[in-house]
C-alpha cells in the first residue's frame, strides 16, 4: 500500500484552517451602532456627509425588528448617495455639509406574521420613509449661503413607482434626490445662440 506525502495534507489543512479563520471573521455581522462603526464619511471634495448616533434613530428605536434594522451600513449608503448626488450640483467653491439626525426606512417588520417572516420587511403606506437632517451650504470665502433643518417623508412613495431596482434604499435615496434637486438645482445649460 502506497502513503500519501506528509507535507501536501498539511499544507492542505493549515491553508483550509486559515480560509475559515478569515470566512469568521468576515462573517461577523455589522451593524450601524457597533461602537466602532463610522458616524462619518471621509473627507472627499466638497460635500462633508455625517450623523448622529443610529441607535437613536426611529428605525431601530420603533422597530418590530431592531437586530434587521440594526444590521449592514444603510447609514453610510445613504450618506455616501447624499455625497455623490450633490457634489456635481455644486458650483465650483461652494460646500455643503450635511448631518443625518433621524432616519426612518420605508417598510416596517410584522412578527405578528409569524417566525418565517421576522426578517421580512414590509412595503405599506403607513410605512413612509422618513430622513431627517441639517445642513449648511458655503460659499467659496466660507460665508454662509443657506442652511436648515429638513424633515423629509415621503407618504406616496409606494404609488407611481416604476423603481425597478434591487437596492433596498432606493425610496430613501429618491427623497434625497429631490431635495437636493430643490436645495442645489442643476446649473442653466447655456444656449447658443447662433
Amino acid at each position: 500500500m502506497r502513503s500519501k506525502p506528509l507535507l501536501p495534507l498539511l499544507l492542505a489543512a493549515g491553508l483550509a484552517g486559515g480560509l475559515l479563520a478569515n470566512h469568521d471573521a468576515a462573517a461577523r455581522l455589522r451593524y450601524v451602532t457597533d461602537a466602532d462603526a463610522p458616524r462619518a464619511l471621509a473627507a472627499a471634495g466638497p460635500v462633508d456627509v455625517r450623523w448622529d448616533d443610529p441607535a437613536n434613530f426611529a428605525e431601530i428605536r420603533y422597530s418590530s425588528n431592531r437586530i434587521e434594522s440594526r444590521r449592514g451600513d444603510w447609514v453610510e449608503q445613504l450618506a455616501r448617495h447624499v455625497r455623490d448626488y450633490a457634489a456635481p450640483r455644486l458650483p465650483a467653491g461652494e460646500r455643503l455639509e450635511v448631518t443625518l439626525t433621524d432616519v426612518d426606512l420605508a417598510g416596517d417588520y410584522e412578527p405578528w406574521r409569524g417566525p418565517q417572516f421576522l426578517d421580512t420587511r414590509f412595503l405599506r403606506d403607513i410605512y413612509p420613509p422618513r430622513i431627517s437632517l441639517q445642513f449648511t451650504r458655503t460659499d467659496a470665502n466660507g460665508t454662509v449661503i443657506a442652511q436648515g433643518e429638513r424633515k423629509l417623508r415621503d407618504p406616496g412613495y409606494l404609488i407611481g413607482t416604476s423603481l425597478v431596482s434591487n437596492d433596498p434604499l432606493k425610496y430613501e435615496e429618491r427623497m434625497l434626490e429631490r431635495w437636493l434637486a430643490r436645495e442645489l438645482p442643476a446649473p442653466a445649460r447655456s444656449v447658443s445662440t447662433r
